[in-house]
C-alpha cells in the first residue's frame, strides 16, 4: 500500500492540476478512485500490521520484563555493609549493567512502538509515512533489545563460570547461545531491510539519461 501511495503522489506532481480535480464519468475525481480501488488493500494491510504488532508486542513486552528483573538480580552479589554490588569496578560487571539498560530502555521503546501501530487509524494516508516508520522505529529497538539481553546474559553466566572453564572455550560458548537471536536474524533481516528500502526509496527510478 506504501508504494501504491508513493506512485500515486508522484503522478498526482507530475499531471497539471486540472486533471487531478477532474471527475470521470461516475463523477469521481482521480482521489476518490483510487480511494475506492485500495480499500480492500488498505484492509489487509492493517490485519497484517495488527497481527505483526501483537505479536512483537509480546516480545518486546518479555524482555523488558526479564531487563527489569536482571537489576534485583546483580552477579557476583552485593555488600552488606554498603549494598552495593561486589564487581561494581570489573569489566564484565559494566557490560552486564550498561546492556541490561539499553535492553530495559529500547525493549519499552520497542513496546511504545507496536502499541502506537495497534491504535492507529489505519486509514490511507497513514500508510505512505506514520505507520511504515512506526515499524520500522519499533523493529530497530526490538533487535537491538535482543542483542542487548543477549550480551547482558552472556556477561552475567561470565562472571558464574569464569573459574570453571579455560579462556578458549569462552567463544563457543557463547557463539552457540547466540544462534536463537543469529537464526531470528537471519528470518527477520531480508523482511527489515526491505522496509527501509521501501520506507526511503523513491518513485520513479530515473535512468542516467532522464
Amino acid at each position: 500500500m506504501q508504494w501504491e501511495i508513493k506512485w500515486f503522489t508522484y503522478v498526482k506532481h507530475s499531471v497539471p492540476r486540472g486533471f487531478f480535480v477532474s471527475r470521470n464519468n461516475e463523477n469521481k475525481t482521480a482521489k476518490e478512485v483510487f480511494m475506492a480501488s485500495h480499500g480492500g488493500l488498505v484492509t489487509e494491510g492493517g490485519n497484517w500490521l495488527k497481527e505483526t504488532s501483537n505479536y512483537c508486542s509480546v516480545v518486546a513486552t518479555l524482555i523488558t520484563t526479564v531487563a527489569f528483573a536482571t537489576t534485583a538480580n546483580v552477579p557476583g552479589g552485593m555488600k552488606e555493609s554498603s549494598g552495593r554490588p561486589n564487581l561494581e569496578r570489573h569489566p564484565v560487571f559494566i557490560v552486564f549493567a550498561i546492556s541490561s539498560l539499553i535492553a530495559l530502555a529500547f525493549s519499552i521503546t520497542s513496546t511504545v512502538g507496536f502499541l502506537s501501530i495497534l491504535t492507529s487509524r489505519y486509514q490511507q494516508k497513514d500508510f505512505r509515512r506514520d505507520l511504515p516508520r512506526k515499524l520500522l522505529w519499533a523493529l530497530t529497538s526490538l533487535f537491538i533489545s535482543l542483542a542487548a539481553m543477549l550480551v547482558c546474559f552472556c556477561a552475567a553466566h561470565f562472571v558464574l563460570v569464569k573459574d570453571e572453564f579455560k579462556h578458549s572455550r569462552y567463544p563457543v560458548i557463547y557463539a552457540m547461545a547466540c544462534l536463537p537471536v543469529a537464526y531470528f536474524a537471519m528470518k527477520q533481516f531480508p523482511f527489515y531491510f526491505a522496509l527501509i528500502l521501501q520506507t526511503f526509496k523513491r518513485v520513479p527510478q530515473r535512468t542516467p539519461f532522464g
